[in-house]
């Protein structure tokens, strides 16, 4: 029942609404873009933070381990007793730590999926969309300059555009993300 409601208020605010700018869609869905591989950077960041902890507690449960190796082979059961919690402690954590590692992983995976869809629709809404007038006369002339012999550059030949402009921008959010955690941290908010 509320979804037919839902779905009848979606209609009408839909059809109230002007229909978007092209140009304003295309850079809309240019910053989602944007976005999402800047997140995508900071889950690549979080995985090798989580990589690097498990590494740590992997050390920490061997460590444990020989310890209490060590002490039961003098006959030390206090330390063997504080050995085996230590390294129960830090055999649980390591378990946690794979867990989230591989959790991290496959989000990192979807969200690299997603990432890719949304390149794959901006590109495919850029060449639907129709030409204003700038892009009618540049490839007006273009047309022409074929017609005189010269060869007009594709996408491919001159790099991927839209991925140099977008690690371009993602460069410059998490600079200006850096620079901004600086300076909170620096007390300069």
């Amino acid at each position: 029942m509320f979804e037919r409601l839902r779905a009848a208020l979606n209609a009408a605010l839909d059809a109230a609404m002007p229909p978007p700018d092209p140009r304003d869609f295309a850079q809309q869905m240019q910053h989602a873009i944007i976005e999402a591989r800047t997140s995508l950077e900071k889950m690549q960041q979080g995985i090798e933070a989580t990589e690097r902890e498990l590494t740590a507690e992997r050390k920490a449960f061997a460590d444990a381990e020989r310890r209490g190796r060590l002490a039961a082979g003098i006959g030390d059961d206090e330390t063997v007793s504080v050995a085996q919690r230590f390294a129960s402690k830090h055999g649980k954590r390591v378990q946690v730590l794979e867990q989230k590692l591989e959790a991290q992983r496959a989000e990192m995976t979807l969200a690299e999926r997603e990432v890719q869809e949304m390149k794959t629709q901006y590109l495919e809404y850029e060449r639907s969309r129709p030409a204003d007038e700038a892009s009618r006369r540049v490839d007006a002339a273009w047309r022409d300059l074929e017609a005189a012999g010269l060869k007009r550059p594709t996408s491919s030949e001159g790099g991927d555009v839209l991925g140099r402009r977008l690690d371009r921008a993602a460069r410059e959010a998490q600079a200006q993300a850096q620079l901004d955690a600086l300076k909170r941290k620096m007390g300069r908010s």
